[in-house]
């Protein structure tokens, strides 16, 4: 999700990169030889991958935030946000990845919700927040509301930092084909008259006006993006028929 701020960073003295992973893992689907693992095992598993792929990609900091996924998904836990309020203003980020807000996982749209919230309490505004994508592609937006990364190069890097996290891919989910296989569609399919000019994209939406202007209503400021989607599909259709 954010390869693009890895690759920023890398080798680099002036600039730095933080990873903060909010929940524990407990939850984590799993199979084979960690079919039989406790939920506490896991989480145990879970952090010490994530402190590999920080060591691999030089992370400047790697933080863990240890909740449940169900306290993230509560819209009255605050734990979450006071947390993530005193991360920010101890790295002073210029600029966030974090999940888009059409995630169809609960607990990603939790995490975004609960850092729009932080960064509105502390009236902090960074240069940029990105809502990227894990489990849900950002192909349906319209290509001038995407905001694109070409990670093209280092491939070995970026199977390194995918290919860590064992207890997830040998437990049951191929994340390591699914990521970089979603990366080279997007490179592909983003032009359809054009040859490629990447081997590897990634999309995000925008999510700094959310952060800049508080008076923004969060499920119609997404809603837009889907509706003129809509409005787009329907254009294209009504000039062919």
């Amino acid at each position: 999700m954010a390869y693009d701020g890895i690759l920023q960073c890398l080798g680099r003295q002036d600039k730095n990169f933080a990873g903060v992973v909010v929940t524990n893992g407990s939850g984590s689907a799993r199979s084979g030889m960690y079919a039989n693992y406790t939920d506490e095992e896991m989480m145990k598993v879970r952090k010490r991958e994530q402190k590999k792929a920080a060591f691999i990609g030089e992370y400047s900091a790697q933080i863990f935030l240890d909740y449940k996924s169900s306290d993230v998904k509560n819209p009255d836990n605050t734990g979450v946000v006071e947390d993530l309020k005193r991360v920010i203003e101890k790295t002073k980020p210029d600029y966030i990845y974090t999940h888009n807000l059409a995630d169809k996982h609960d607990t990603h749209v939790g995490v975004t919700l609960k850092l729009i919230r932080a960064l509105r309490e502390l009236k902090y505004v960074p240069k940029a927040v990105y809502g990227c994508e894990v489990w849900r592609s950002l192909d349906w937006m319209c290509d001038e509301d995407k905001v694109k990364f070409n990670v093209s190069g280092h491939d070995n890097l970026a199977a390194a930092l995918l290919g860590v996290f064992d207890s997830q891919i040998a437990g049951g989910k191929r994340y390591d084909a699914a990521t970089a296989g979603r990366r080279m569609a997007n490179a592909t399919y983003s032009e359809s008259h054009e040859v490629d000019t990447a081997t590897s994209l990634m999309y995000a939406m925008d999510l700094t006006p959310l952060v800049a202007d508080c008076s923004l209503d969060i499920k119609e400021f997404v809603l837009e993006y889907i509706n003129k989607f809509a409005e787009s599909v329907a254009k294209k259709i009504g000039g062919l028929v």
